[in-house]
């Protein structure tokens, strides 16, 4: 349950490590994929980032590769990890989710050419639209830096760290979010602000 409003938090949005799909080239989104041997060892290396920083809990999408990731941190920081669930990846890639790119391009090549053009709002069978995507982050978002917390880690994934970028922050779009990228945000009363990034990069405005 939440607790009381407190006027300012410091908030470390953080994504996941590698993943087999990054691996073995598949499309991921909605996947549901475990971190690889690389990812697991780029979280040990993140929760190294992350000692000393006063960070009192751990929010984390359901999804393994966001758990994993978390479970790593806490191993050596001692957190208390909580699960949110709407802060899990978008179902960006509808029918050729899980499939590697050859096997999607041979089975669905009109959904892999709507995909390669690279906008939020790709026409692909089954995919998740943007807009519910964009209310169920901001929503759950809002809830977690909304918690009686000081200092607090959310890990999720590529697509509700750029929402939050894009619709929250209102910095425009990420040019790169590497594995295990951190994102450091300060909240003052409904105002949020970046002021650092590890493995980042803004698109130049």
């Amino acid at each position: 349950m939440l607790c009381r409003v407190r006027n300012t938090m410091k908030i470390y949005l953080i994504r996941h490590g590698q993943t087999t799909a990054d691996v073995e080239d598949r499309y991921g989104g909605d996947y549901d994929d475990h971190l690889t041997g690389l990812g697991k060892k780029q979280a040990q290396e993140l929760a190294g980032k992350l000692k000393g920083r006063g960070i009192e809990v751990i929010y984390h999408s359901p999804m393994i590769r966001a758990t994993e990731t978390a479970r790593i941190i806490t191993n050596d920081l001692s957190l208390e990890l909580r699960v949110v669930p709407d802060l899990r990846e978008r179902n960006v890639c509808g029918v050729v989710t899980g499939l590697t790119k050859t096997e999607a391009r041979e089975r669905f090549p009109d959904q892999v050419e709507e995909l390669s053009k690279g906008t939020i709002y790709p026409k692909v069978k089954g995919s998740e639209q943007y807009n519910p995507f964009k209310e169920r982050v901001l929503k759950a978002f809002g809830q977690v830096t909304s918690s009686d917390y000081s200092t607090i880690a959310v890990i999720t994934h590529g697509g509700p760290i750029s929402c939050i970028v894009r619709e929250l922050l209102r910095l425009g779009e990420l040019k790169r979010l590497g594995d295990c990228a951190i994102l450091e945000i300060n909240k003052n009363g409904k105002e949020y602000k970046l002021v650092n990034m590890d493995n980042a990069e803004l698109e130049k405005r």
